[in-house]
């Protein structure tokens, strides 16, 4: 329980009370996908995994014991607990996805980064915050970015393996995480769903070389030139490279594409390919074809699917999956919501 002297503000575990003082970072939190990991896409699957394999996904969607104990509540699952929340328990707060507390509340001691200003004079809101240099540290984020070495792989790689990939690049030690993902101590947490840090992260280029028999070679190459981890750094994205010939007043016509990223089927229990880029490598592919008469050039676009294994896996599930009604309009608004993430990232174009 909170200490007696809090007020009800104080004592509050929702977002929206640590945003009355907070508000800057109250709004970064509410514009980033922090905020919504408790969307459609997992909470249609409650319904088929029960309570003891949907706590293993709240880990880290809704990581707050409260927050575990208002789902069961609401899900009617059998380790539920046997009273009403306590008033500084709000009933949104298992939606809230990885909420304020998750990260700066411990036994209701509020944490922060450290910074020259004092906490706060004697009297301040739940009496300042203890300063602690880990929320500028990567291990921070390792919590639910990297998977431990017992944790769930695929062809022997682990799932979510990003602490390590950062930790095997050119920007360990000196570039932690929060550098490049909270800018200025920013809530933000930008990633593969945003362009500009796909943009920062992913330069293309096409080589266009013109052969004896009157043919031409396209050579594009991608590198991965700003992110400390690899592009991308789970299966789950894909970005599709797509070759095309744009002429005069025609539609462009597809020559050839290339993805990068990590695949398996649905089940994720068998890996198809995986040509993710590590920091600071690169990928190549070529084409080969014969250009049609007049005037024309070579397209290449950075098509991004930020959710790619989810809209495969929820459209099989459709499919597939018994689902009760409710359910299954979950369902249908995740893929619908997922689908709508997709973007062009990049477009370079090249002339013989």
């Amino acid at each position: 329980m909170p200490p007696a002297s809090y007020s009800p503000l104080e004592a509050s575990l929702a977002p929206e009370a640590c945003g009355t003082c907070h508000a800057d970072q109250y709004r970064d939190w509410k514009s980033a996908l922090h905020s919504r990991t408790m969307g459609p896409g997992i909470y249609w699957q409650f319904e088929k995994l029960g309570q003891g394999d949907s706590n293993r996904c709240l880990r880290c969607h809704a990581p707050l014991a409260e927050q575990k104990a208002l789902l069961a509540l609401e899900m009617g699952w059998p380790d539920a607990p046997k009273t009403a929340p306590p008033e500084y328990v709000p009933a949104a707060l298992a939606h809230d996805g990885l909420a304020c507390a998750a990260c700066h509340v411990r036994d209701h001691v509020r944490f922060g980064p450290a910074r020259p200003a004092n906490p706060g004079p004697a009297g301040a809101p739940h009496g300042g915050f203890v300063a602690a240099e880990a929320f500028r540290d990567s291990r921070f984020c390792a919590n639910c970015h990297q998977f431990p070495d017992d944790g769930p792989r695929l062809a022997g790689k682990l799932r979510e393996d990003t602490y390590q990939q950062w930790r095997n690049s050119a920007y360990y030690p000196s570039q932690p995480c929060q550098s490049c993902h909270m800018p200025g101590g920013r809530h933000l947490w930008r990633g593969i769903h945003d362009p500009d840090m796909v943009r920062k992260a992913l330069a293309v280029e096409v080589q266009l070389q013109r052969l004896r028999d009157g043919t031409y070679k396209a050579a594009v190459i991608a590198r991965n030139q700003g992110a400390g981890h690899a592009l991308p750094t789970y299966l789950v994205p894909k970005i599709d490279l797509v070759l095309s010939l744009r002429r005069p007043g025609q539609a462009d016509l597809e020559l050839a594409r290339d993805v990068i990223g990590w695949r398996a089927d649905v089940n994720m229990e068998h890996e198809e390919f995986d040509t993710r880029i590590p920091a600071g490598g690169s990928r190549r592919f070529e084409h080969g074809f014969r250009p049609p008469p007049g005037s024309w050039m070579l397209v290449l676009r950075a098509e991004v699917m930020p959710g790619e294994h989810y809209e495969r896996m929820f459209r099989y599930s459709l499919e597939q999956v018994d689902l009760t009604p409710a359910a299954r309009q979950t369902l249908a608004q995740a893929l619908k919501e997922t689908e709508a993430t997709r973007f062009t990232a990049l477009q370079v174009t090249a002339r013989p």
